[in-house]
């Protein structure tokens, strides 16, 4: 029945049938604003992130963010959309207090002079922790709620790694994140997410009937819950399905987030819609999936030491033979500028020749030799700092001595990039720490990583680009504020018991409670 309501709504479109909610959108849109402050925090590293780490969106420059939001589109066209404030950073450490509340600051302001709405998009990461604040996005949206008020009708959008509170749950209204690690769906579930939204308020439904929410005392890293493998891949494949079924407006499984030691940090499923019987039903199926999986997940790839991925990848004729350096991945909160690994690849005499294995090295943050690089330029010798600047608890900042082979100016994250050529590794040095995810961060830099032996990145499991490069592939076991073993961590505020730090504990209640309505 859903799909053909559906099918019925997208045929109305293109042939300009004039339904009840045709007429309704013409004569009134709705008025729905957008915020959101996305960061994925990792409290186990000593970064911290200030507010500059955002890039924050003001206004219409918001719509760039969303291919669905141009001009031309029938979501632009639903909606009376009034943007105010959107800050996206790559995962760091834990947010200031000064930062957070700055963005805030400005968020209320916005949707105070802008009022009143009858909707709120909410895009967020969900794994965002600030000092002094124990659940950072749950005392967002309740600060948001306030200026708003509790009639209006707010869609969250988040990413599976996310953490739901109760706070969190209350307040959203709708509530969806992605279904794909890597993450190929996002802009595919934000647009859900507004989707949903506009759905509910062009109906005159309103606000869902039910909520249910049911925690799950899981805690996986993300290398262990890949949706490219199993069990994975299964899990996450009933979630259309629950979704479909007539009564539930939509259902989610977030895994959570390992790497901060908050009371919220767990996996969640929560489901919603206007039938209260298949809206538990569906979140209980997929809270007692997962729980009855719990065991199966594993690394999406081989892990090993570094000295045992080396030889691996030393031994292999396979171009490119990537290494994750896993521990230190600035994409998971860590810092991003541990030098363990380089200094381990720096001692190996097979790099120590200029004519050794080409290796690529991605990367570490070294403002000092960035500064000298660009007095001396390409072509010429350089020595300078690099690393362990925010984050030296596993080895101290490298001197780094080469022939700088590029330099390029202008990268939204990194600001200023330098290869340096030590022996037969290409070390990328930035001014400020980036993730190297795509093929053309290389090619802009005149590397070649396709036909290198190895290339070596700070990241967890592969983003598609990286994927599809690779001809063999393992995940070192590396130190870092984002260390795989969890059991390394020492976690204090956490829920306990919790699978797999508690790996023989009890069959827990995963009964679906019913959440009620924000204005209740």
């Amino acid at each position: 029945m859903k799909k053909f309501i559906a099918l019925f709504s997208v045929l109305s479109f293109l042939f300009g049938c004039n339904s009840p909610a045709d007429k309704k959108t013409k004569d009134k849109l709705p008025r729905v604003a957008i915020a959101g402050i996305g960061i994925e925090s990792s409290t186990f590293s000593p970064a911290t992130t200030d507010e500059a780490a955002f890039h924050a969106r003001i206004g219409d420059s918001i719509f760039g963010r969303y291919h669905f939001f141009a001009d031309t589109t029938s979501i632009r066209q639903r909606a009376e959309w009034i943007p105010t404030v959107l800050g996206k950073s790559i995962p760091g450490g834990i947010v200031t207090r000064e930062a957070y509340e700055s963005l805030v600051e400005k968020t209320l302001k916005m949707l105070e002079a802008n009022a009143p709405y009858d909707g709120l998009f909410f895009d967020i990461h969900g794994a965002m922790s600030v000092q002094g604040i124990p659940d950072a996005e749950g005392d967002l949206i309740k600060r948001i709620r306030e200026v708003v008020g509790p009639e209006v009708m707010i869609s969250t959008s988040m990413d599976l790694h996310g953490n739901v509170s109760y706070d969190l749950a209350k307040h959203s209204d709708l509530i969806t994140c992605y279904r794909m690690a890597p993450h190929e769906d996002a802009l595919e579930s934000k647009q859900r997410a507004i989707t949903n939204l506009l759905d509910r308020l062009e109906s005159g439904k309103g606000k869902p009937a039910y909520k249910a929410y049911v925690p799950v005392p899981i805690l996986l890293p993300g290398e262990k819950t890949s949706t490219r493998i199993e069990p994975g891949k299964s899990l996450y494949a009933k979630v259309p399905d629950v979704a479909d079924e007539d009564g539930v407006i939509d259902a989610a499984i977030w895994i959570g987030y390992a790497w901060a030691d908050e009371l919220r940090n767990h996996a969640v499923v929560m489901t919603y819609g206007d039938d209260e019987e298949a809206v538990k039903k569906g979140a209980e199926y997929l809270a007692n999936s997962f729980w009855e999986v719990r065991n199966q997940f594993e690394f999406v790839a081989p892990t090993a030491t570094l000295d045992e991925s080396l030889a691996k990848a030393l031994s292999s004729n396979k171009k490119p033979f990537m290494i994750s350096d896993m521990g230190d991945n600035p994409t998971a909160g860590g810092a991003g500028d541990v030098t363990w690994t380089l200094n381990e690849l720096l001692k190996r005499p097979e790099f120590k020749k200029e004519n050794g294995p080409s290796t690529i090295y991605a990367s570490l943050p070294g403002p000092d030799l960035i500064e000298k690089a660009l007095v001396v330029g390409v072509g010429k010798r350089v020595k300078g700092m690099v690393g362990a600047q925010v984050d030296d608890r596993f080895a101290p900042p490298i001197e780094l001595e080469g022939t700088i082979t590029a330099i390029k100016e202008g990268d939204r994250d990194a600001e200023v990039e330098v290869v340096v050529k030590v022996g037969s590794i290409h070390v990328i040095v930035t001014k400020k720490r980036k993730p190297y995810h795509h093929k053309k961060d290389f090619t802009d830099l005149q590397l070649d990583p396709e036909n290198s032996d190895i290339v070596v990145v700070k990241i967890g499991y592969l983003v598609p680009e990286l994927y599809d490069m690779r001809s063999d592939w393992i995940m070192a076991l590396t130190p870092g504020g984002v260390d795989q073993d969890l059991e390394r961590l020492g976690y204090q505020n956490i829920k306990r018991p919790m699978f797999p730090l508690d790996a023989d504990m009890e069959t827990p209640n995963l009964k679906a409670q019913l959440i009620p309505l924000a204005n209740q």
